[in-house]
């Protein structure tokens, strides 16, 4: 391999004061950084693009939001869900891409859409702010009712639709439903707080969750991609022994040992923001420390400017893409929290509820 791995920080292993950190490999600076990276990237609008100069999708904009909350960057968080709050179209939905605010590709995906309210209750946990939480209940309400059009009669959600027509495609698809299963218990909290409470959303939850543990072949088979395999435990949707079972059956075909997990099974091609999802799964699961090891393995991703590169093609050891992703950055940070139990969001991933 042509790239070294990063050196662990000096200070590692510190308690974080409520700062996000890693025991014996990142401390709080070392994450901040990581935050500060993320927040570099925003463009004067509010939006998170994947990169300076790139796309913008919702979901990785929401994830994004998230990570400069994590580590105190609450006014370019807002600034953020303002975008959000701004861009929504008049049906809830937004588009699927958009590049320095032209749109690019308009049709909807349902878990892009749904993802908002996962990033309203994350920040709202760390704040504490009602009047953030009343200023983007329209938008979490237009947005989940949205999504709830989706869902098909065996609980299971279509993952989009032409934006122009609303024809609906019907697949179903693993990684998006387990993502929306978490958007759907977060969107259920944030009605209970506001005081509107919303049942026909538990009941979609209820009825996907029954989806996920009974009726499994109703979604589309999983794919040789290793969200499909970690996604249902990530999301809350598969926990205790019966998650940690599936996480082991995939275990050898993923995870490369020292250098992060792959994308794509049969691919020498490492990613860090699937191996930080993973690492927050785990977590979740309560094997904290598999979730440290896959953070430090994926050292050799991080740039000295607190970023991370995208992935690895650990074949030839070179980065691809060559991008330091705004959205990988953001899940090293997400998985920093929950491992170190720093801030008030840390819970988001880990107390998602059965219903």
């Amino acid at each position: 391999m042509t790239i070294s791995a990063a050196v662990p920080d000096s200070a590692s292993g510190e308690r974080g004061g409520g700062r996000p950190h890693v025991p014996g490999v990142l401390a709080a600076v070392s994450i901040h950084a990581t935050g500060e990276a993320v927040a570099r990237m925003q463009e004067s609008s509010g939006a998170m693009p994947w990169f300076p100069g790139g796309q913008t999708d919702p979901w990785d904009h929401v994830e994004s939001a998230m990570a400069l909350s994590a580590t105190g960057f609450l006014a370019e968080a807002e600034a953020a869900y303002e975008w959000s709050r701004r861009t929504q179209r008049e049906d809830g939905s937004w588009p699927i891409r958009t590049d320095v605010g032209v749109v690019t590709v308009p049709g909807i995906d349902s878990n892009f859409c749904a993802y908002i309210a996962v990033g309203v209750w994350h920040h709202f946990l760390i704040t504490g702010d009602g009047a953030f939480l009343q200023r983007m209940w329209p938008t979490v309400w237009s947005a989940i009712n949205l999504v709830c059009r989706f869902q098909r009669n065996d609980g299971a959600f279509r993952w989009g639709a032409d934006h122009v027509t609303y024809a609906m495609f019907d697949e179903a698809l693993v990684t998006g439903n387990a993502s929306i299963y978490q958007a759907l218990d977060c969107a259920v909290r944030i009605a209970d707080e506001i005081g509107a409470p919303e049942p026909d959303w538990e009941a979609a939850l209820a009825a996907l969750g029954l989806a996920f543990r009974e009726q499994p072949e109703v979604f589309e088979p999983p794919s040789d991609h290793s969200m499909d395999w970690y996604y249902p435990m990530l999301g809350g949707a598969i926990r205790g022994r019966e998650g940690q079972e599936r996480i082991a059956q995939r275990w050898d075909e993923f995870v490369v040992d020292g250098l992060g997990i792959r994308c794509v099974d049969h691919r020498p091609w490492v990613t860090g923001a699937e191996t930080s999802e993973l690492a927050l799964a785990l977590e979740a699961l309560g094997d904290t420390e598999a979730a440290i090891a896959l953070i430090a393995s994926i050292g050799h991703l991080r740039d000295p400017d607190g970023s991370y590169w995208t992935g690895l093609v650990y074949d030839d050891g070179k980065r691809w893409p060559v991008e330091k992703s705004c959205w990988t950055s953001a899940a090293v940070v997400l998985a920093a929290d929950a491992i170190s139990r720093a801030t008030p969001g840390n819970g988001i991933f880990r107390d998602v509820r059965r219903f």
